[in-house]
């Protein structure tokens, strides 16, 4: 590979406390400042699978972001020029987690990216969430995104749904599918499903999703029920390991970098596009993935696994 992944969108700390008497990661109650934010999340999954990955993103020189900074730089993520801005007050948003330690989240942020550009041999870029869906960085996001349309790259895409940015689902899936358009692959959860399209089945969802000219494959996860994959012609369920859950914190985004992970392993990325995707890859890709997250799902807090780590729980 001779271009790192990129991963555009937010990084961010959280600031997680607890609904009645959850535990915190510091396990005493009190509120934690941990690095965090979809984008960050999935850069550090990459990287920590053992991806090159460079990060777009947009966090200052104070406490917080000198908090991300040391997170990011100590897992080997790439940060691409701009993403720290001595000038930026880096965002925060405060976790609460419930007594299934399932987070919630309210945000104090704004995005506004640095300049986007696509490396050569760059094979696939990575965006969602917030950063798509907040002004004025998701335009950017979008117009990059058509920049590069007819380039050898593969684009996937999470939108990540988060009521408290963009608290009509009408106008979120509106905007979900703008991007949609623009990439090879989309993964939901159902929790995503139920805020934009209630009502609606995971498998017409994914039909939707799929009249796209490009998109190729749906990924929809079903937390502990594990996850869907569909594409063109092919269709796989995926069950979920047993374990025990800590807290749900980062498990999508553990999820997500791993299918990055498991496809450029079978050289489905880049120029490819998910080209010949057959029905094994796609249910070993989507069970690698559900595994990453499930590990992810047994510690406290936005902790995706090493492949060593994943190889070692799972492989025995």
């Amino acid at each position: 590979m001779s271009a790192p992944v990129l991963v555009i969108g937010e990084a961010l700390v959280d600031i997680v406390g607890t609904a009645a008497k959850a535990t915190t990661r510091n396990g005493n109650g009190k509120a934690k400042a941990i690095p965090g934010g979809f984008a960050a999340n999935v850069a550090v999954g990459l990287a920590r699978m053992g991806v090159p990955t460079e990060l777009v993103a947009r966090f200052g020189t104070d406490q917080y972001g000198d908090l991300l900074g040391a997170h990011l730089f100590g897992n080997g993520v790439q940060l691409a020029p701009g993403t720290v801005d001595p000038g930026f007050r880096t965002s925060t948003a405060t976790a609460t987690l419930d007594a299934e330690g399932v987070a919630s989240y309210q945000f104090d942020m704004t995005w506004d990216p640095p300049a986007l550009s696509l490396r050569r041999g760059c094979p696939a870029i990575h965006t969602g969430s917030i950063a798509t869906m907040l002004e004025p960085g998701a335009a950017a996001i979008h117009w990059f995104l058509e920049s590069v349309v007819d380039q050898p790259v593969t684009v996937t895409f999470d939108p990540n749904a988060r009521p408290a940015i963009t608290p009509d689902p009408v106008a979120a899936w509106a905007a979900v599918r703008k991007f949609a358009a623009l990439s090879d692959l989309v993964k939901l959860s159902d929790e995503d499903c139920a805020f934009f399209r209630p009502g609606v089945s995971l498998d017409d969802i994914a039909t939707e999703l799929l009249t796209e000219k490009r998109t190729q494959c749906v990924v929809i996860t079903r937390g502990g029920e594990g996850a869907i994959g569909v594409g063109r012609d092919v269709r796989v369920e995926v069950k979920a390991p047993t374990i025990e859950v800590v807290d749900t914190v980062g498990a999508g985004d553990s999820l997500m970098a791993a299918l990055i992970t498991g496809l450029l392993e079978r050289d489905l990325l880049g120029e490819r596009r998910l080209a010949g995707l057959t029905s094994e890859d796609l249910h070993d890709v989507v069970d690698y993935a559900v595994k990453a997250a499930a590990i992810t799902c047994t510690r406290h807090g936005a902790d995706p696994p090493t492949a060593a780590e994943h190889t070692a729980r799972w492989s025995a």
